[in-house]
C-alpha cells in the first residue's frame, strides 16, 4: 500500500468516546521510508484530545499493512470558523462559543467552567466571559479574587485561573453590591467586558449567558460574532421545555446550536452505588433528535462537582479520574469536534506540515 492508501487507512481509525474520525479532525499525511512510516496530523481541535491514543492506534494500524511506526509529528492548528451573516469574527479571538440555558438552575455556569478549563487542559488557548451580569460567579469557581489591573486606565487585564483567562462583572464590583440595571445598562456592560479586555490571542472564548432569551442574549446574537452555541438543560419536561426556547432562539438569529448537554443526568450513591435518575430520565436525547442537534454529553449529579466549584477548583482539575471528570472532558472534546466540522473562516488545515 502507498502513502496515499496509508494516509487514507490511518484518517479512519475512529477516536475513542468522540464519535469522530481522525480524518474528521486531522488532516493526515504519511512518508514511507524503507519499511517505516513517518506521520504527521495537523488536528483541528484541541491537540490533547488525540495524543494520548494516536501513537498506539497508529503503530497497530500500520503494523497491520506491514510498516513500523517511524515518527509520529501532531501539530495543532485550530481555525477560526464562520459567525453571523451580518459580523466578522474577532481578529484576536478565533471562536466565541456561548453557553446558555431556557431556565436557571440547570448547572449552565458549572458546564461553562468545566468545559473551559477542560478545553484549555488539551492545549487550547481559552477565555471565559462571565456575561450573567446580574448573577456573575464565574469567579467563585475559578478560585479568583481582588480586581484585575488596567494598565492604561482603559483597558482590562483579566485574570487568569487553571490555565484560563476570565473576565466578570463580579471582579469589578463588591461581592454583596447587586447590579440593579435595566436592560441597556447590562447590555452595555457585556459589549464593554468584551471588547475592553485584553484577551491576548485564544482559540476559543466560552461566553457563559444569564438564563432566559432577554437582553443579553439578543445583543450577544446581534452585536457579538458567534461562532456556535451550547444549550445546558437538564433531563425533565419542564428544563427540556425552556431549552427549546433557547435552541430556537439560536436558531433565529443564525447563530448554530453545536449541541446540548443534559448536565444532573443520573445520581449514583457514594454509599451503595444505585443509579438513579432524579431529574428524569432521557429528556436531554430526546430533544436532542427532535431537533437534529448532538448530544455532546451525559453529566452525572455528583456533589463534588458542587464541593469543588465552591472552592474554586473545578472538578476537572481534580487528580482523579473519576467518571464524571470524564463525563466533562468528554463532553469538551465533543464540542470542539462539533465545531471543527462548521464552515471555516480561513482554514489552517490546507497547510501542509509535510512541504
Amino acid at each position: 500500500m502507498g502513502e496515499l492508501g496509508l494516509g487514507e487507512q490511518l484518517s479512519a481509525l475512529r477516536i475513542p468516546d468522540l464519535d469522530a474520525t481522525l480524518g474528521d479532525v486531522a488532516r493526515v499525511r504519511v512518508a514511507l521510508s524503507g519499511g517505516a512510516a513517518a506521520v504527521e496530523a495537523l488536528v483541528g481541535i484541541p491537540a490533547g484530545a488525540v495524543r494520548p491514543w494516536a501513537e498506539d492506534a497508529i503503530a497497530a494500524e500500520l503494523a497491520r499493512s506491514g510498516y513500523r511506526l517511524g515518527r509520529l509529528d501532531i501539530q495543532q492548528r485550530i481555525a477560526t470558523h464562520a459567525v453571523q451573516p451580518s459580523l466578522s469574527p474577532l481578529p484576536n479571538i478565533r471562536n466565541i462559543i456561548a453557553v446558555g440555558s431556557g431556565k436557571g438552575g440547570v448547572g449552565k455556569s458549572t458546564t461553562a467552567v468545566n468545559l473551559a478549563v477542560a478545553l484549555a487542559q488539551d492545549g487550547a488557548r481559552v477565555g471565559l466571559l462571565d456575561a450573567d451580569i446580574y448573577g456573575p460567579s464565574v469567579p467563585m469557581m475559578l478560585g479568583l479574587h481582588g480586581r484585575p489591573d488596567s494598565p492604561d486606565g482603559k483597558s482590562i487585564e483579566p485574570m487568569r485561573a487553571h490555565g484560563v483567562v476570565a473576565m466578570s462583572i463580579g471582579l469589578l464590583v463588591d461581592q454583596d453590591t447587586p447590579m440593579i440595571w435595566r436592560g441597556p445598562m447590562a447590555t452595555s456592560a457585556l459589549s464593554q467586558l468584551l471588547n475592553d479586555t485584553r484577551w491576548g490571542e485564544l482559540d476559543y472564548l466560552i461566553v457563559d449567558l444569564p438564563p432566559g432569551t432577554g437582553d443579553i442574549q439578543l445583543t450577544l446574537a446581534q452585536k457579538i460574532p458567534v461562532a456556535g452555541a451550547v444549550i445546558v438543560t437538564t433531563p425533565q419536561d419542564v428544563a427540556t421545555l425552556d431549552a427549546r426556547k433557547a435552541l430556537k432562539m439560536f436558531e433565529k438569529v443564525e447563530v448554530p446550536v453545536l449541541g446540548l448537554v443534559e448536565n444532573m443526568a443520573v445520581h449514583v450513591c457514594s454509599q451503595c452505588g444505585h443509579a438513579e435518575h432524579i431529574f428524569g430520565d432521557g429528556g436531554g436525547q430526546r430533544m436532542a433528535v427532535q431537533y437534529g442537534v448532538p448530544l455532546l454529553g451525559s453529566l452525572p449529579l455528583d456533589v463534588r462537582v458542587r464541593e469543588l466549584g465552591d472552592v474554586g477548583s473545578p472538578i476537572v482539575t481534580s487528580a482523579t479520574e473519576t467518571a464524571t471528570v470524564h463525563s466533562y472532558k468528554m463532553t469538551a472534546r465533543r464540542l470542539a469536534v462539533q465545531l471543527s466540522g462548521r464552515r471555516q473562516v480561513a482554514s489552517p488545515l490546507s497547510v501542509s506540515l509535510l512541504s
